[in-house]
């Protein structure tokens, strides 16, 4: 029987992860049933590699692949790298150490290499990290070295606490690198064209196919460019507002609570 699609595609939180950023064992049973129709299987999220390599350690497949950073890394199981992107040093730097932000509402952080590193230590971000572990080292981002540097991201209290920081960035930065949201409050700097489709479309044209041939799952305005290239791109029912309005015919299907990404799969691929 001929595959409806060559690849799946997902993002991680607000979409294959259910509402405790865990993989629920309905969803590791689907990606393990498509890996063994000979799916191939791409997780493209903003997390980085250290955070998602545990995450897809749970599951009982022997390939797939990694996009990391929003698209600045990609990597496949064994952990080889397969594509990166940082920020230029200079650039990185001055984010760093320059863009003027309201401390109370606003968080600064960096993932180089295979480290997270935040201005002030933020309790709430601990929830979302605990299946992997992976933890934040604070830091003095005034003397923090800028090497390696995939995404620069602000976390703000609220989409408002961000817009001043954005217009900073837009004002100075806007035609050097690459803006988007992961969720309505975190804000994230990419290098110039850097996103989850250009990696994605780079690693599926090596592998003899197009992303006309993919089907994609998304929430965030950092998978806009994702649901909009593939050949089908859904969107969670729990999406960004402002995603939503941006793909008005991309399809609406249901809840990460309710494991809708895996259902969905199912029902597609016609797994039992």
């Amino acid at each position: 029987m001929k595959k409806p699609f060559q690849a799946v595609i997902s993002d991680l939180d607000g979409t294959l992860l259910n509402g405790e950023h865990r993989l629920a064992q309905f969803t590791i049973e689907t990606l393990e049933k498509l890996a063994q129709q000979g799916i191939d299987i791409f997780i493209a999220t903003g997390r980085s590699l250290p955070d998602v390599s545990k995450l897809m350690g749970k599951l009982e497949i022997k390939s797939a692949t990694l996009v990391t950073s929003n698209g600045a890394r990609a990597n496949n199981l064994d952990g080889n790298l397969l594509a990166s992107h940082y920020l230029p040093e200079d650039i990185a730097n001055d984010l760093m150490q320059n863009v003027p932000f309201d401390p109370f509402s606003v968080c600064l952080n960096t993932y180089q290499g295979d480290e997270w590193f935040i201005n002030v230590d933020v309790e709430q971000l601990r929830k979302f990290h605990q299946e992997s572990g992976f933890m934040y080292q604070v830091v003095d981002f005034k003397c923090h070295h800028p090497r390696q540097t995939e995404k620069i991201f602000f976390i703000g209290k609220t989409l408002a606490s961000l817009s001043s920081v954005e217009q900073f960035i837009r004002n100075k930065y806007n035609d050097e690198v690459q803006i988007t949201y992961s969720t309505p409050q975190c804000l994230e700097i990419m290098a110039k064209n850097v996103s989850k489709a250009a990696t994605l479309a780079q690693l599926v044209q090596q592998r003899g196919y197009s992303l006309e041939q993919c089907i994609a799952f998304g929430d965030g305005m950092n998978d806009l460019e994702m649901l909009s290239q593939t050949g089908k791109g859904c969107v969670m029912e729990n999406a960004d507002p402002r995603l939503k309005l941006a793909l008005p015919n991309n399809e609406v299907i249901g809840n990460n609570h309710e494991q809708a990404v895996a259902r969905y799969l199912r029902a597609t691929f016609a797994i039992l």
